[in-house]
């Protein structure tokens, strides 16, 4: 963006004015002025600013002169000419108290639309970057936590003996700027920055303004809203690309497709049959004959939209041959979404593997179909999503819908989500997003979602923002929008696929489960575990609460020494199965935990002994424990699991699955599934 196009920052003030937000007193002079006698009835000392077409950056630029008294004004001006030849005129405003110097900025994101960010400003905003960030519009709850997330909140509250800012008039501000009916809606974004905002006990005072305007982006015209149930559950698949003469894409499809059970047909311009699958000649007359409510399309790129084309009476095609927009051509996906639209068809991908419903027998991996579940799953990458149902099943999870949606020319995640909040087989939900193409609509469809979603997200380190003309775009990340959305959404944001599986299993295990009152008990086996525990879990975000003091006793008496969260109870092969219940029931008899993390170094009980049935009797302990406190969460972390002979893991694990218990490695992964339980909707 140009400094060209940046408003003057008197004109930016008097829209703050009319708003109600507070600003200096000024007055406005003309370049060539001689006379400052307006300035006259401002309070010293003053402050003299230059505007003008190349003025964004004034401070860098040698226009802006501080503690002024009016009678110095002339001179000062008169330097400021010579550092400045082309400035359009003068703004004198009284000096504001000092106090703490925030940063107040709005911002449009390309996918997310407008973005409210706070922080500490003035010489302090690029160097230690203490911000924070929420999509607009925000709320009043929103913009206490955004204050309260900062480094520098103890210089809110006050500190070494100063007194707290006027916290109301801060939050005013914010709502004023970034709220319901704020500037924000009425701004041409661009970018907006008040920097600094100087907040003192006796109000807030925007001292500095820039706004530079920009034509907001064109919309985006989307399919609507579909009903999904053919999509996981068709009638009849055809599969377009299949060779009668040797092994392609679409020949492994027709395999996974025959192994699954589905009605079945292939499309071939020449052939009667397609390895033993009844062949026609086109999607038409697939749709004609066959009931065909789902087609597959693996052909290259160039042949897609002719096929697309011709699917006109079936509801859902996927391509998934790549080489559309994700290549630089663009051209070609608008091409097959215009053949797709024509047709009445709605379009999954290009550049996608499919979809995956055991109740539907849709599939793209091969291995067969695991069980019928509750936990959905929507990725923009196909090769993620089969290693999360292989792995997942392997773990334990159970899915009730996966698509991937590769390019999402058409269909998106954020469409296929306001579906997902209705589906009654689904009661969790996973996304991994690249680029989320309908940034705000999936936003808002995260927002209305009512049960528990995680999120894993691809590319959040990249560079962000191209170079921005304002600080509040410089600080505007990937990372840092997706951590706005999730915290204003209620999503769980993990870093790695396997946290995604290990959050979708606590979500499948409690998810439906009530639970009475708050923080975590983690209990378990040695010194050294329990101090990594503790550390686990802080890392994690989660409060590890003291134990009541008058539960002590009982626990001696069980046999527990130590006394503190993480608490330490001998747990092995010599041990009572039943002590970390009993120790559980005594402590929840006092003080409710809404979360009961058990470890167990499985290592011990084959270094120690030889035979598993120590280690299954502590399972069978903790399961029953789990039916008999039913409005606690208990999760099982078997540390040192490789240690186990083969099918030992398995056995734990089925049997903690048959209770409702989630079962992790380590304690790292169990610590970031029960912060997202806590924080993100696990009802």
């Amino acid at each position: 963006m140009s400094a060209q196009e940046h408003v003057h920052e008197h004109v930016v003030k008097a829209m703050l004015r009319e708003a109600g937000v507070p600003v200096p007193r000024g007055v406005v002079l003309p370049p060539d002025t001689r006379d400052f006698g307006a300035a006259g009835e401002l309070t010293e000392p003053l402050v003299l600013k230059a505007f003008g077409p190349q003025l964004v950056h004034k401070s860098e630029a040698g226009a802006v002169t501080l503690g002024l008294r009016a009678t110095e004004l002339p001179r000062a001006a008169a330097r400021m000419r010579e550092r400045v030849p082309h400035l359009a005129g003068f703004l004198v405003e009284e000096q504001a108290a000092a106090g703490v110097e925030l940063i107040v900025g709005l911002v449009r994101d390309a996918a997310f639309g407008p973005v409210l960010l706070a922080g500490l400003g003035g010489v302090w905003t690029e160097t230690l970057r203490d911000t924070a960030l929420r999509l607009c519009p925000v709320s009043e709850p929103d913009a206490r936590r955004m204050l309260a997330s900062l480094r520098a909140a103890p210089l809110l509250a006050g500190s070494r003996g100063r007194p707290p800012v006027d916290l109301a008039a801060l939050v005013k501000l914010l709502l004023a700027v970034g709220g319901p009916g704020g500037l924000w809606e009425r701004l041409e974004l661009g970018e907006f920055e008040l920097n600094p905002v100087i907040a003192t006990p006796d109000g807030v005072t925007a001292v500095d303004a820039r706004y530079l305007p920009a034509a907001p982006p064109p919309p985006v015209t989307r399919g609507g809203t579909a009903d999904f149930l053919p999509l996981f559950e068709p009638r009849a698949v055809a599969v377009v690309g299949a060779s009668a003469t040797r092994p392609t894409f679409g020949n492994m499809f027709l395999d996974f497709y025959r192994a699954a059970g589905v009605p079945l047909v292939a499309v071939h311009p020449k052939a009667e049959e397609v390895a033993g699958v009844p062949a026609v000649r086109s999607l038409s007359e697939a749709a004609e004959t066959a009931d065909v409510d789902y087609a597959l399309v693996a052909v290259p790129a160039e042949r897609c939209p002719e096929v697309v084309a011709q699917a006109a009476g079936v509801p859902f095609v996927q391509v998934m041959s790549g080489g559309f927009g994700e290549a630089g051509r663009a051209g070609l996906e608008d091409e097959l979404v215009a053949a797709a639209r024509a047709a009445g068809t709605r379009l999954l991908g290009p550049n996608c593997m499919g979809v995956y419903c055991p109740r539907g027998r849709q599939t793209f991996v091969g291995g067969g179909l695991g069980p019928p579940g509750s936990v959905a799953l929507i990725s923009q990458s196909g090769g993620l999503a089969g290693e999360v149902i292989k792995v997942g099943e392997r773990r334990g999870l159970a899915f009730s819908r996966v698509v991937t949606v590769g390019n999402a020319a058409d269909v998106t995640p954020a469409e296929l989500l306001r579906w997902l909040a209705r589906d009654e087989e689904t009661r969790a939900v996973g996304l991994y997003l690249e680029d989320p193409r309908d940034g705000r609509e999936l936003y808002e469809a995260l927002r209305a979602l009512d049960r528990p979603v995680v999120l894993l997200v691809g590319g959040r380190t990249g560079q962000g923002r191209a170079a921005a003309a304002s600080h509040t775009g410089g600080l505007v990340s990937d990372r840092r929008l997706w951590e706005a959305v999730a915290e204003q959404a209620g999503a769980a944001l993990v870093t790695s696929q396997d946290d995604l599986i290990g959050v979708l299993a606590y979500f499948q295990a409690h998810a439906a489960r009530p639970a009475d009152g708050d923080g975590v008990l983690v209990v378990g086996p040695s010194g050294g575990a329990s101090v990594l525990a503790a550390d686990a879990f802080d890392a994690a975000g989660v409060r590890l609460d003291p134990l009541p003091e008058d539960v002590a006793g009982e626990l001696r008496g069980l046999g527990v020494a130590a006394f503190g969260n993480p608490l330490e109870a001998p747990v092995g092969p010599r041990g009572r199965p039943d002590l970390v219940p009993a120790v559980v029931a005594a402590i929840l008899r006092v003080r409710a935990y809404r979360d009961v993390v058990a470890h167990v170094n499985v290592q011990a009980f084959f270094t120690y002994g030889d035979a598993p049935e120590a280690l299954y009797a502590y399972a069978h302990a903790l399961a029953a424990a789990q039916g008999t406190l039913p409005r606690t969460r208990f999760t099982l972390v078997t540390r040192n699991g490789e240690c186990a002979p083969p099918g030992v893991e398995d056995e734990v694990r089925r049997v903690a699955a048959a209770a409702g218990i989630p079962v992790y490695r380590s304690m790292e992964a169990a610590a970031v599934a029960v912060a997202a339980g806590g924080d993100h909707g696990a009802a």
